[in-house]
């Protein structure tokens, strides 16, 4: 009889810290404007709304904004309130992923398309030289790498360098960045004839950088805007990503649909015990 009333004390002490811990304001956060990983997430979420017969962003002004994947993960490991987004391959055990509608995010869920929330690693370029052909006939076929890094490669061709000499240099998005730093790393260890700079920023900036000429790559971590496309640049698939929504690891949430994510992100819901 104590056991059992001991037991139920317990149960009602952890409902009760869950029911607080449910009350509390939630505190979305953001990428910045121009990131290919907010661009996709609020395209794949619906935050979007008609202006003049254009979508754009919804996002509520209340969200708190990074401007990268780093700041984005330390941000919500330090607020139990926070939730935010970042790409599947970037994920650590500091923050927690939830599933969406029931289904983790995960490399094999993408593949089984159980878990919808994907988008492609583009790279951009509008010159063609020895070298960018050479280390994007590498990486894009780097099945290996792109795998062990967390993310789908979409080809995988035997490949052999010709070595040619030269730099280049790379910008664009943080999202890719982690896997554009691996995949840089081992080409350079089949060509040590070629000098290599990456330059961190965001999708758009990579765009930008590319047809102004300052950048021979640009990284863009959603699908190229057909504006893009007009301005003389070309598109390659690098790899597909997963979305992952993530928490606290002190938040007991585990499972959020994807019709609530909508709604913390445009403001409609900003308290834990409304999130389902």
């Amino acid at each position: 009889m104590i056991k059992k009333c001991m037991l139920g004390l317990v149960a009602g002490l952890t409902l009760g810290a869950n029911v607080a811990m449910a009350a509390e304001n939630i505190y979305p956060i953001s990428r910045e404007m121009g990131s290919g990983t907010r661009g996709a997430f609020t395209e794949i979420f619906g935050i979007q709304k008609e202006l003049k017969g254009k979508k754009i962003d919804a996002t509520t002004k209340k969200a708190e904004v990074t401007n990268s994947t780093g700041v984005m993960i330390t941000t919500v490991a330090n607020s139990k309130n926070a939730i935010g987004y970042i790409s599947l391959g970037s994920l650590n055990d500091s923050v927690k992923a939830v599933s969406i509608d029931g289904v983790m995010p995960s490399v094999a869920n993408i593949n089984n398309k159980s878990y919808k929330i994907s988008r492609p690693f583009n790279v951009v370029v509008k010159k063609s030289n020895p070298l960018i052909e050479d280390f994007l006939g590498y990486s894009i076929n780097a099945k290996n790498i792109i795998e062990k890094a967390g993310y789908i490669a979409t080809k995988s061709q035997n490949f052999t360098s010709k070595k040619p000499q030269g730099k280049l240099v790379i910008a664009g998005s943080s999202s890719i960045t982690p896997l554009m730093e691996k995949l840089v790393e081992s080409y350079k260890s089949i060509n040590p004839n070629a000098v290599i700079e990456i330059q961190q920023s965001d999708s758009t900036t990579g765009v930008n950088v590319v047809v102004e000429g300052i950048a021979d790559i640009g990284m863009v971590s959603r699908e190229v805007k057909e504006n893009e496309l007009k301005k003389g640049i070309s598109a390659y698939i690098l790899a597909i990503d997963g979305l992952a929504i993530i928490v606290n690891k002190n938040n007991p949430i585990t499972n959020i649909t994807k019709g609530n994510i909508y709604k913390i992100f445009t403001g409609e819901i900003t308290t834990w015990d409304k999130v389902r």
